[in-house]
């Protein structure tokens, strides 16, 4: 069996603050987030919004390319995420309304 890791981004309702995250269960992890289940950056800043995700088999490929995007300036994350998600729409399948 195949196992997916996930790098994502999430944001708050003004598109202003970003998080750079990895998981092997998004549905779940976005759950927490937006549930404010754990303290730390993403509660404080109220980053619930998913805009950007990758996927990978791999867990040391998912992980070296959160540290990379981490790494990247603001402007950088920002064209990523728009070269998919022109509109930074919430992708969570959870709560979209498609």
């Amino acid at each position: 069996m195949t196992k997916n890791y996930f790098v994502y981004i999430l944001t708050n309702f003004h598109n202003t603050t970003f998080y750079i995250g990895v998981t092997n269960d998004l549905t779940r992890r976005v759950y927490e987030h937006r549930n404010e289940f754990v303290d730390g950056f993403t509660k404080k800043y109220k980053l619930k919004k998913l805009i950007y995700l990758e996927q990978y088999s791999q867990a040391k490929e998912a992980i070296a390319r959160e540290k990379q995007l981490k790494n990247w300036h603001r402007d950088w994350k920002i064209n990523l995420i728009k070269s998919v998600n022109p509109d930074l729409e919430d992708l969570d399948p959870e709560t979209s309304s498609g």
